[in-house]
């Protein structure tokens, strides 16, 4: 089968067996980037913690925030952990918004996708899994996002090799799919519920994962 065709018969399976995700969670599009940089290295439940602290105090907007003293940001958003460092990127992208858009996010959602994404990268802070996320969860640009979950089951699966690098993972996407934003946003999001679900880190529950239909037989 090739490359295409596989990747949406993965998409078919695990849509059937879980439903629509209706991701990213977040009201807004500064909420949900907000989110994307605030989740780093942390479960998404200490994430909600932290946005609704910000969010009782009436801080969910750009301007709000750029104005908040740094201190202040630190004590709101402690329950997303590392919350010293996380201060600190969100300050450095909102000087990027600032610079960029003048705090007005959806004023980047026609940007061309390629140079918002380098400009992201710059940022301090901003690696590329975060930078995806923004530009395809927040802004609706057409770009896949890739992660431990998607590595795990395509090296599982002989597609890729365990230790592939991010932007090679995330061309076996971009490559044989079309662009479309609601596919890539649906389809990172069932490839997370599915590695959560059955995918563990030391021993995955190979026989009733939804995608075990495409593992070679002599897989558990």
């Amino acid at each position: 089968m090739k490359r295409r065709g596989l990747l949406l018969a993965y998409y078919d399976a695990m849509a059937e067996a879980l439903g629509p995700s209706r991701w990213w969670p977040g009201d807004t599009p500064f909420e949900i980037a907000l989110g994307a940089i605030l989740t780093q290295n942390t479960a998404w439940s200490n994430v909600e913690k932290a946005i609704a602290n910000l969010r009782a105090a009436s801080l969910l907007g750009a301007r709000e925030l750029r104005d908040l003293p740094v201190a202040e940001l630190e004590e709101l958003i402690r329950p997303a952990g590392f919350f010293r460092i996380k201060a600190a990127r969100l300050r450095n992208f909102l000087d990027f918004l600032e610079d960029a858009c003048g705090l007005d996010l959806e004023r980047l959602r026609n940007a061309d996708t390629g140079a918002l994404r380098e400009s992201l990268l710059r940022v301090s802070g901003i690696g590329p899994e975060t930078a995806d996320s923004i530009l395809l969860y927040a802004l609706g640009h057409p770009t896949f996002v890739v992660d431990a979950y998607t590595r795990r089951i395509l090296h599982r699966h002989m597609i890729v090799p365990e230790d592939v690098g991010y932007d090679e993972l995330r061309d076996v996407f971009m490559d044989a799919l079309p662009p479309d934003t609601a596919l890539f946003n649906e389809f990172h999001a069932l490839i997370v519920r599915t590695g959560k679900t059955w995918c563990a880190k030391k021993e995955g529950k190979c026989r009733t994962c939804p995608l075990s239909r495409f593992l070679e037989p002599q897989a558990p």
